[in-house]
C-alpha cells in the first residue's frame, strides 16, 4: 500500500507537467503566429506573388492565354505584371474560356519579355504614367516631414482653383490612381497624384512600417499645403483602399481640412478591425490570434515584435463608429465581391450617414478594380457626384464654419 500510495503523486505531477508543457507550446504557437500576422500587415512587401500561369501567346491575333483564376476571369481591362514585376502588359476583354485556360485580348506590352515569361499577376493600375493619357502633366515634389516626395500634377483643361488629391493604397504606387484623372479633369479639377512614406517612391519612415493611415495622412496634409500654395481653394480628397483610411484621417485631423469640399473612396478601408478580421477568417486564424495581432499593434511593448515606432490607434481608424464626426459629401464606391477589403464597413457607413454618403455598390468587380470592370459606370458615378457637389457650395460653408 505504501508503494502504491507513493506512486500516485509522482504520476499526478508528471501529468500536470505534461499539461503545462502542452499549454506552453500552444501559447508559444499563438504568440508566434500573432507576431507573424502583425508583421505581415505592417511591413511593406518586397514583392507580390505571381499567381497566374501564362499558358500561351497568340501574337498575330494579339491574344494571351492564362490559367483560370478569380482575377483572370474578370471582364474588363487590366494591368498584367509578369516575371516578378520585371515586365508589364495590358490585357483586355475575355475572348474565350476553355479547359485549357482563359484567352484574353493583349492590348500592349510596355516593357519586359512576355514571350519567355511563365507567370504573372493582375492589377487594376492599367496605365503606368500620365504620359499614356495624352494630356499635359508635370513631375513635382511635395515637401513632407520626411523629405521630398514625388507626385504628378495633371492640370485641368482650363484655369481652376479646384483640385483633387489622389492617394493610392497599400503596397502599390501612385500609378494606381491615374484611372480617375479623366472625369476630374473634365469637371475642371487639377489632379495631384501623390506618393507617401514607405510606398517605394516617397521617403521611408524611421521604422519602415505602415501605419494604416494613422501617420500617412501627414504626407497628404503636405500635399494639401502644396495645392493651396498653387492656388487651390477647393480640394477633393480621393483614397483607394488604405488610401481611403488615410484621407479620412486627413479630413478629420488636418489643419487645412476647411478647404476640403468632398471625399471619394474607392474600395476603402473604413474600419481596420473589420478588414483584419475578414483577412483572418479567410486564413482560418482562431480568434485568439486575431486578439494577439490587435494587442501587438495597439501596445507600446508590441513594438519589440512589430517594429512600430508608435502604437496604432485602431479605434481612431474606425469610421463606422466615428460616422457622426464626418461632415462632407462622400462618394463611396465598393464591390460586395471585393475579396480583400470587405464592403461591410462601407455599407455600414452609408447606412449611418445617408445624408452625406452616396454609395455606389458594385458586384463581381473585386478590390480596386471597379474602373477596370465597368469603366463607364465608375466614371459616370464620379461625374454625377462632382456635378452635384459643384451645385451645393454649402458643403464648403459648413466645413469652413466648423474648422476655420
Amino acid at each position: 500500500m505504501t508503494h502504491r500510495g507513493g506512486r500516485r503523486p509522482r504520476t499526478g505531477v508528471r501529468a500536470l507537467a505534461g499539461l503545462l508543457g502542452v499549454a506552453a507550446v500552444v501559447g508559444l504557437g499563438i504568440a508566434t503566429l500573432s507576431a507573424i500576422v502583425a508583421r505581415t500587415v505592417l511591413i511593406p512587401p518586397s514583392r507580390r506573388e505571381d499567381d497566374i500561369r501564362i499558358l500561351g501567346l497568340e501574337l498575330p491575333a494579339r491574344r494571351i492565354v492564362l490559367s483560370a483564376t478569380e482575377d483572370s476571369l474578370l471582364p474588363g481591362d487590366y494591368s498584367f505584371w509578369f516575371a516578378g514585376d520585371t515586365g508589364h502588359a495590358r490585357v483586355g476583354d475575355i475572348v474565350s474560356v476553355s479547359r485549357e485556360g482563359v484567352t484574353r485580348e493583349l492590348l500592349g506590352v510596355d516593357f519586359g519579355d512576355l514571350a519567355s515569361a511563365r507567370r504573372g499577376r493582375f492589377s487594376g493600375w492599367f496605365w503606368l504614367s500620365p504620359r499614356a493619357l495624352g494630356v499635359p502633366y508635370e513631375n513635382v515634389s511635395i515637401r513632407t516631414p520626411l523629405g521630398p516626395a514625388p507626385a504628378w500634377f495633371v492640370p485641368a483643361a482650363e484655369d481652376s482653383d479646384r483640385w483633387v488629391i489622389q492617394v493610392h493604397g497599400r503596397a502599390v504606387r501612385r500609378a494606381e490612381t491615374l484611372r480617375a484623372t479623366g472625369p476630374f479633369r473634365e469637371a475642371g479639377y487639377h489632379s495631384l497624384l501623390v506618393s507617401y512614406r514607405n510606398d517605394g517612391e516617397a521617403p521611408r519612415s524611421a521604422d519602415y512600417r505602415y501605419a494604416l493611415g494613422d501617420r500617412e495622412w501627414v504626407d497628404v496634409d503636405a500635399a494639401m499645403a502644396y495645392a493651396i500654395a498653387r492656388g487651390a481653394r477647393e480640394i477633393v480628397l480621393m483614397g483607394w483602399s488604405m488610401g481611403g483610411a488615410t484621407v479620412l484621417q486627413a479630413l478629420t485631423r488636418s489643419p487645412r481640412a476647411a478647404l476640403v469640399t468632398g471625399v471619394v473612396l474607392d474600395s476603402p478601408v473604413v474600419d481596420w478591425i473589420a478588414t483584419l478580421d475578414f483577412q483572418a477568417r479567410l486564413r482560418r486564424l482562431p480568434g485568439v490570434v486575431r486578439w494577439g495581432v490587435y494587442t501587438l499593434i495597439r501596445s507600446r511593448w508590441g513594438r519589440l515584435v512589430t517594429g512600430l515606432a508608435e502604437p496604432l490607434d485602431l479605434e481612431r481608424l474606425d469610421f463606422v463608429s466615428r460616422a457622426a464626426e464626418l461632415d462632407r459629401p462622400i462618394l463611396l464606391l465598393h464591390s460586395v465581391d471585393d475579396g480583400f477589403v470587405p464592403a461591410t464597413a462601407s455599407v455600414a457607413l452609408a447606412a449611418a450617414r445617408p445624408d452625406i454618403v452616396t454609395f455606389e455598390e458594385f458586384t463581381v468587380a473585386r478590390h480596386t478594380k471597379l474602373w477596370n470592370y465597368d469603366r463607364t459606370r465608375w466614371e459616370d458615378a464620379i461625374r454625377n457626384w462632382l456635378a452635384a457637389l459643384g451645385g451645393a457650395p454649402a458643403a464648403q460653408d459648413v466645413g469652413s464654419d466648423q474648422r476655420a
